[in-house]
């Protein structure tokens, strides 16, 4: 996988550096902030290669500008967390500005506000199904975030920001198929999967081996009993590269993990 970078925008980090009595402390000195950064990112990148070609000397080796450099050249990922419809659209404005990618938007409870922008930049949306309103910037989140996105043809990925969230997101998913129903928006299951699957391995950059089934990528297959985004649904088998790593009922296959220990064999804890 390649390397990604997190930015973030909004209350985290004017919060966090505002109590902290030094810049950012506003929405306006975040964006003050990152175009200072990309700015002397892009003279760093200039700088060291006209030192290889015999014209000045480089400077002083910067990790930091190293790895905006690597941004700036297509080798790292942007994953960008951020609430708001008007700061991504400012995001995708620096983006565009320092010609680097942002691959997703990470939370965005306001996505379905810039569907458009999102499918035009080919930017994905990793949004959760129902929640939001836990602080100002994440008011204004709709149950049919994911579904209105979709709907664009825009690139939508279920996300969690949770651990045991993160193990359910076909249900999660279900919810979102569930909310967008009552409102109109008929997504099929064959649509919504790709939420978990496909889109999620775009947004990673990792398409190219996983996210599908598809001759020469990495098998990593689950088999369920049903509508696998019905909560009546069982996994049966799990295979992973390849290799069965589950089997329901298999104890001979099933992996013991530190999580079973205490818990007696009866309920499946380890022997």
């Amino acid at each position: 996988a390649p390397y990604g970078l997190k930015m973030a925008c909004g209350e985290n980090p004017k919060r966090v550096y505002g109590s902290r009595g030094v810049s950012p402390s506003t929405r306006m000195g975040n964006v003050a902030g990152y175009r200072a950064a990309w700015i002397a990112a892009a003279d760093y990148r200039d700088k060291m290669a006209a030192a290889e070609k015999g014209q000045g000397e480089a400077p002083l080796r910067d990790l930091k500008l190293e790895t905006l450099v690597g941004v700036l050249d297509g080798e790292i990922l942007i994953h960008n967390h951020c609430y708001r419809a008007d700061e991504m659209a400012v995001m995708f404005e620096i983006a565009n500005e320092f010609d680097y990618k942002i691959s997703a938007f990470h939370h965005g409870v306001e996505a379905y506000k810039i569907a458009d922008l999102l499918r035009e930049n080919g930017t994905c949306a990793a949004v959760w199904a129902d929640w939001w309103g836990f602080k100002m910037e994440a008011f204004d989140g709709i149950r049919e975030n994911a579904a209105i996105l979709d709907r664009a043809d825009a690139c939508t990925v279920i996300h969690s920001d949770d651990a045991l969230g993160i193990q359910r997101l076909h249900q999660e998913s279900a919810k979102v198929m569930g909310a967008a129903a009552q409102v109109g928006i008929d997504i099929p299951p064959e649509r919504a999967i790709r939420w978990i699957t496909s889109n999620a391995a775009k947004a990673l950059g990792i398409s190219d081996v996983v996210g599908t089934l598809e001759a020469g990528k990495m098998a990593d297959i689950t088999i369920w009993d049903g509508n696998p985004f019905s909560v009546y649904t069982k996994a049966q088998k799990v295979y992973i590269d390849g290799a069965l790593a589950y089997e329901r009922g298999n104890a001979a296959v099933n992996p013991v993990t530190d999580f079973s220990l205490g818990t007696s064999a009866q309920h499946g804890g380890a022997q």
